[in-house]
């Protein structure tokens, strides 16, 4: 049996994969800003942390550690919003959570599993960041910047000899609260059929996942676009 945690798991992707990972078996502990979520999940314990704040690694550890281990460290947490007026508090609250507290959690689970001699991070990042995208500037960003970083960590760990997996999860546009609003969002998502492709990239030790195809085939697209073009292009 092995035992997971999953940081971000009080709604949306995080807890449908937790429950996922639950009935496959799995001793998971669950961790979000809100605790009173994470009661009902079924997890084999929980921890209140807020991936913003300076004493979030203190607090996974202690997770960690009442969970007698960890194999799997799955990251949900993140935040994003349409900001096409740029209002400083949107793009700064998006950079310090998708930013700073991504990568202060991916150091944390990296550090202990180096010491550990194994482990597997596995993180949902998204198809923004393929681009910047005009009406989510700082999300697309810090989607891109956490792209890159698990693609550092895993050259690293392979530079080092460590026995450390890496999957970066990619979706698209998912029904969760995040996309709540008045805006049609295109090719939406069920989190829950999400949430099965997920459990399968991880399990599977897939390396980077875009859920489903269709995004598979908008972001292979998108790739292509030139600079030129791209810049021209309505969002």
């Amino acid at each position: 049996m092995s035992k997971a945690v999953i940081v971000g798991a009080s709604s949306g992707i995080g807890l449908e994969v937790a429950r996922l990972f639950i009935q496959r078996g799995w001793t998971v502990g669950v961790a979000a800003r809100r605790l009173d979520l994470l009661q009902t999940i079924g997890a084999a314990d929980v921890e209140q942390i807020d991936v913003t704040s300076a004493d979030a690694p203190d607090k996974l550890m202690q997770l960690v550690e009442r969970m007698g281990g960890m194999d799997l460290f799955f990251y949900a947490s993140g935040i994003g919003k349409q900001n096409r007026e740029l209002t400083p508090d949107i793009e700064l609250a998006t950079v310090e959570t998708n930013g700073m507290g991504f990568t202060r959690m991916m150091g944390c689970a990296y550090r202990y599993f180096a010491q550990q001699g194994r482990g597997h991070i596995a993180a949902i990042t998204s198809i923004a960041g393929t681009k910047g995208l005009g009406p989510a500037p700082a999300y697309s960003a810090t989607k891109a910047m956490q792209n890159v970083y698990l693609q550092a960590l895993e050259q690293q760990a392979n530079a080092r000899k460590l026995d450390i997996r890496f999957t970066d999860i990619c979706p698209g546009f998912v029904d969760t609260a995040l996309l709540s609003g008045s805006f049609h969002y295109p090719m939406m998502l069920k989190p829950q059929a999400v949430a099965r492709e997920i459990v399968s990239a991880v399990e599977h030790n897939k390396h980077i996942r875009v859920i489903d195809w269709k995004y598979r085939l908008l972001t292979a697209l998108w790739r292509r676009i030139p600079r030129c073009i791209w810049r021209k292009i309505k969002l």
